[in-house]
């Protein structure tokens, strides 16, 4: 399947929607009792807690924060550094799109082996494209995934019946159900990063401010 319009091809992911993301994740909230004078206690992701107004907008906010936790730092440089081959679902050939902007980072700055999907397409970056994950030569170790989050459980079945251990779904594209369904189906899943800055962070030694980027060597990092 081509391609398909989503946040994450709205141009080159971006480092402040990266730091946005951090703030989201295991929010647990504890309500008093409905009146109002009633106040929440939100537990944020670091643990902390704060009491705020239960009818405030930003208590409202929290609630609806993600529940869905997928690996740290240190468990997502294991995986880059584990792969050896990464396939990219809904690869395009459109320079203007954000899985051209990674697979050309990829291609570029990393020792992978890397292999498009697109059916819709005969070449993408030099490279022979592929109309689906069953028809590549290998099992990659990784599936990186620019498919419309609707579509992610359809591809969740596609990466487990190509024996593919880990999908890991672009930044900008959140399917929680499907994140939790996959890890069911025993998938290592990675949703809502950008897979080039997470290479880069350990790659270059990128520190943004503000993340536990798990580096705690000055050695060049991976590639």
């Amino acid at each position: 399947m081509a391609e398909q319009n989503s946040v994450a091809d709205v141009g080159a992911p971006k480092d402040n929607t990266e730091q946005a993301h951090a703030t989201q994740g295991d929010v647990e909230t504890h309500s008093a009792a409905a009146d109002p004078d009633a106040t929440d206690i939100v537990t944020l992701q670091n643990r902390l807690s704060c009491e705020m107004p239960a009818d405030s907008p930003l208590a409202k906010l929290l609630k609806s924060q993600r529940t869905w936790v997928g690996p740290d730092a240190k468990q997502r440089l294991a995986i880059l550094k584990a792969a050896k081959s990464v396939a990219i679902v809904g690869a395009s050939a459109n320079p203007a799109r954000a899985s051209y902007f990674v697979g050309t980072y990829l291609q570029q700055s990393s020792d992978y082996t890397l292999y498009f999907v697109n059916p819709n397409a005969d070449e993408i970056l030099g490279e022979k494209a592929y109309p689906d994950l069953a028809s590549l030569p290998e099992t990659p170790d990784i599936a990186v995934v620019f498919r419309k989050p609707s579509d992610i459980p359809q591809v969740v079945d596609e990466v487990k019946a190509a024996g593919i251990d880990t999908i890991w779904v672009q930044l900008g594209i959140w399917n929680e159900e499907a994140a939790y369904d996959a890890e069911a189906k025993g998938l290592t899943v990675v949703m809502d990063r950008c897979i080039k800055v997470e290479h880069a962070r350990f790659h270059r030694g990128l520190y943004l401010f503000g993340f536990d980027t798990g580096v705690i060597s000055s050695k060049k990092g991976l590639r």
